[in-house]
This record gives structure tokens, C-alpha cells and sequence, in this order.
């Protein structure tokens, strides 16, 4: 397998799972206060939303580039 069809095949999943999900989130370390002793984080949890013809766009050409013969 070369590099081709393995960029391929990994845009091809990302696609996939961009569909599948829509989107991801993460953690987004927000504040940070210690007094003394206590010490006090928030985190707040964001989300990517992933456009719908953005995840087609990345599957087809991960699909074209799995499909070509070199």
C-alpha cells in the first residue's frame, strides 16, 4: 500500500465519521483561581460542529484517491 492510498483511506474514515457525528468536542480550560489552600478550574466544553458538504467533500476525495490505479 502506498502513501497515496493510505491518505486515501484515512480522509475516506474522517469523512465517514465526520457524518456520522457532525462534529466534535473538547475541554476548554477556562479559569484558574487558588486561594491558598483551595484551588478552584473550570473547564467548559466546546463543540465543532462539522459542515454537512464538508464531510462529503472529504469522503469523495478519499474515496477517488482509494480508487486510483497507480
Amino acid at each position: 500500500m502506498n502513501g497515496t492510498k493510505f491518505f486515501g483511506g484515512v480522509l475516506l474514515a474522517v469523512g465517514i465519521l465526520a457524518l456520522a457525528y457532525g462534529g466534535f468536542s473538547y475541554n476548554k480550560k477556562t479559569d484558574d483561581v487558588k486561594l491558598g489552600p483551595i484551588r478552584v478550574e473550570m473547564t467548559e466544553r466546546q463543540r465543532v460542529n462539522v459542515p454537512l458538504w464538508l464531510g462529503i467533500g472529504v469522503a469523495i476525495v478519499g474515496g477517488v484517491l482509494l480508487s486510483r490505479k497507480d
